[in-house]
């Protein structure tokens, strides 16, 4: 699909939107080190970004009691959160282009995202981006299953008056993208995020991504 043609872009929120991937990637391996879990970036970030919650720490889990034995911590997310939060209320920064790329849009933008919806909301508010995209603002609390099923997406799609197959989606990661292809939308990949490391953009190719952006502006000269 030609983007000059599609009727809305649907992004996702952290590490297209906001560059918050980067200190929760930070936060999450440094606790999960102190469990005794380790991961080579690469792996991580095709593993785990992009997953809710409750499909991310079910994989720790797994991971855990194959490694280390025993239960994971059933306050994991806790911690986790209580360690992210200030870090995210001083540093979260909006990805630089995100208000041009929308001004510049004829057609209708959307958020979906895998946060939950509290914290989805908040991280907008933080950056100044909420009013961009209020009230086509979804989470994964608006669905029974996350990235990558399609399910998100195609709620975002429902809600907005648009048909999948005119819907481009803007994603960081591998499980986005493969929602957003599961649900016949056209995948482009975004790799201008901080925590985005060297073979992020040929993951994101190989599970359909059409094309790869490294900032939002490339899109601009695209509508």
């Amino acid at each position: 699909m030609n983007l000059a043609d599609c009727g809305a872009i649907i992004f996702d929120s952290d590490g297209v939107l906001v560059d918050s991937e980067i200190i929760h990637i930070a936060v999450e391996q440094e606790l999960l080190a102190e469990l005794g879990l380790h991961y080579k970036i690469e792996t991580y970030l095709s593993r785990f970004v992009g997953l809710s919650n409750p499909d991310f720490y079910s994989q720790l889990a797994s991971d855990y009691a194959a490694r280390i034995g025993g239960e994971f911590p059933p306050d994991f997310g806790q911690r986790l959160q209580k360690r992210i939060e200030p870090r995210i209320e001083a540093e979260l920064q909006p990805i630089a282009g995100v208000v041009q790329l929308v001004e510049a849009f004829a057609g209708r933008v959307a958020v979906a995202s895998s946060a939950p919806i509290e914290r989805l909301t908040r991280k907008l508010e933080i950056t100044g981006l909420i009013s961009h995209f209020t009230p086509h603002v979804y989470s994964v609390d608006h669905v029974k299953k996350g990235k990558p099923a399609p399910d998100l997406f195609l709620h975002a799609a429902e809600q907005i008056g648009v048909q999948p197959e005119r819907c481009a989606v803007i994603e960081d990661s591998v499980n986005g993208v493969m929602a957003a292809r599961a649900a016949g939308m056209t995948p482009i990949g975004f790799v201008g995020g901080g925590h985005a490391d060297s073979g992020l953009r040929d993951r994101l190719l190989a599970n359909g991504a059409m094309f790869v952006v490294s900032s939002h502006n490339e899109i601009i000269k695209l509508l």
